[in-house]
């Protein structure tokens, strides 16, 4: 197995991902999406409310505020000493207290107050509420890790995809340099220099959508994958670094790997 970086920031990786199988390669898109964990508000208690929206509706929407946090400080609750009755090491406390001063005043994300210094919403701008004059919000949260296969709120990234490498190919002796396949192109990476050479600029900005194969009535052009290599794009929520999420989601596909192979020892 290779891994190549391509483009890396906080909330953003993509890479390459080589000589694995299909399987594999959906084996860590799932784990990333389904397992690696993340801390997202679970209850929010309302000691007053009395904006236009429900109780319910403010606790969906402060428990979709994605929460950045040191996961490694924590446990899950279903692996934590307390049982999941909630301790210090499973579980925080936000508070949020908050009234109108003048009519069409936004509550945002960033009026939520963590009790732990470590723990706060990654972006404060997210608006809750718009509230009226005199109208008050007052409230405590409780946030724990959790998996997003038990609620997408717990889900690390808003999108993780991958698709194959492409591997766009001419035979220059059959092309005749009719531009078809260069003007019917989505991506525009189909480039001609002066009727003598064609090329593709970047052969990862192809979408394997075959438009230059269908076009081309000189079968000159061949698009293909080599089946074990594969385009990775994470965009992480903010809570976890994107880098972070592939690593620990590695980790969990190794640890769930060992467990099946100590249970097939057993049987054995």
């Amino acid at each position: 197995m290779e891994i190549e970086i391509i483009e890396k920031d906080e909330y953003n990786l993509k890479f390459l991902l080589k000589g694995v199988s299909p399987a594999f390669a959906n084996a860590l898109r799932r784990v990333i999406l389904a397992e690696v964990p993340t801390m997202a508000i679970k209850e929010v208690i309302f000691l007053e409310n009395n904006t236009a929206l429900y109780d319910e509706i403010l606790a969906h929407r402060l428990g979709l505020i994605p929460l950045k946090t040191d996961i490694d400080r924590f446990n899950l609750p279903s692996e934590c000493e307390c049982g999941g009755t909630g301790c210090s090491l499973c579980e925080i406390t936000l508070t949020l207290e908050k009234e109108a001063t003048e009519d069409h005043e936004i509550l945002y994300s960033g009026d939520l107050q963590s009790l732990d210094p470590g723990t706060e919403p990654v972006h404060k701008d997210i608006p809750i509420v718009t509230m009226l004059r005199g109208q008050r919000v007052l409230i405590e949260a409780n946030a724990s890790l959790g998996q997003g296969k038990d609620h997408a709120k717990w889900q690390p990234v808003s999108t993780v995809a991958y698709k194959y490498v492409p591997h766009v190919e001419f035979d220059q002796e059959k092309c005749t340099y009719c531009h078809e396949c260069a003007d019917k192109c989505p991506r525009n990476i189909i480039k001609i220099e002066n009727d003598e050479k064609i090329y593709v600029t970047d052969n990862l900005e192809c979408i394997l959508c075959q438009l230059c194969v269908e076009v081309c009535e000189d079968d000159a052009v061949e698009v293909k994958t080599t089946g074990d290599e594969f385009l990775f794009k994470v965009e992480s929520t903010g809570a976890l670094p994107a880098e972070k999420i592939v690593t620990k989601a590695i980790e969990i596909l190794e640890r769930k790997s060992e467990e099946f192979l100590s249970e097939i020892a057993l049987i054995a």
